[in-house]
């Protein structure tokens, strides 16, 4: 639950879509902490698809997080809270919007905002990758904010995808190499989510593939501008697996003043 009062203290602000998108930025939200920021998290949707527990996913996020060193206190789960159901984000963007806007004026010293890319991977990513980007140009923090890769399906045939790499198109990369004892420690981490065995089935070989062949943290500026356009050419992931469509994705954001 959100608060009136303003906290006068370094922070790092992570938002996320679903409880586990914390896996791309596991290194940076112990960096942050190291430079002295107080790092907070929130996610967007309850985490619950198809009769999922909501509950349980907040749960291992919760624990995930803790043992990274976030104090129990900043992290929110407002999709929970607003009942927006995983899968559902472009059909809430007003609300989410709303309760980022809310939650961002708690804070008066933002040094980072950390948000998924805007890369085609799933809908709900997008959709909270364009709403934080228009928050943050309107609170003036727009230079601060860095988004993250998930997963996207970017020159990728039929239902394959691609796991924490990039897009060319969202800009220069800022690379950061991630020590060995802490790719061993993420991998233990990324095991922490047994509600989403069938879906870490298919994300773990590709992170393990990273950690051992790139190793790396990676994160890109962003624009507003950026976000009027498809992420990349091509058929989306998320239009792949017949989640979502572009055209619905931009309907939907241009009724938070994004122009087609």
């Amino acid at each position: 639950m959100l608060t009136e009062t303003t906290l006068v203290q370094p922070s790092a602000l992570f938002l996320f879509a679903h409880q586990d998108d914390e896996f791309g930025v596991f290194q940076k939200i112990i960096d942050e902490q190291r430079q002295g920021r107080r790092v907070v998290c929130a996610y967007l949707t309850d985490g619950a698809f198809e009769g999922e527990s909501s509950l349980r996913r907040n749960c291992e996020s919760f624990a995930v997080l803790t043992k990274l060193g976030v104090q129990e206190e900043d992290i929110f789960f407002a999709g929970h809270t607003l009942f927006i159901p995983d899968g559902s984000l472009p059909d809430h963007l007003k609300i989410a919007s709303e309760w980022i806007v809310n939650w961002l004026n708690r804070y008066s010293m933002v040094t980072a905002i950390y948000l998924p890319a805007w890369e085609g991977g799933h809908h709900d990513h997008d959709a909270l990758h364009a709403i934080g980007v228009i928050v943050a140009e309107e609170a003036g923090l727009i230079k601060v904010v860095r988004q993250f890769p998930l997963y996207n399906g970017y020159k990728c045939v039929g239902p394959l995808f691609r796991v924490l790499l990039p897009l060319p198109l969202n800009g220069d990369i800022e690379r950061k190499k991630i020590p060995w004892i802490n790719r061993l420690r993420f991998l233990r981490y990324c095991l922490s989510y047994p509600s989403q065995t069938t879906t870490w089935v298919g994300l773990f070989p590709f992170v393990l593939l990273h950690y051992v062949f790139y190793g790396t943290q990676e994160l890109q500026t962003v624009s507003r501008e950026r976000i009027r356009y498809r992420p990349h050419s091509g058929p989306l992931y998320y239009e792949k697996r017949q989640f979502c469509t572009w055209e619905k994705m931009s309907y939907r954001l241009f009724d938070c003043g994004v122009p087609p």
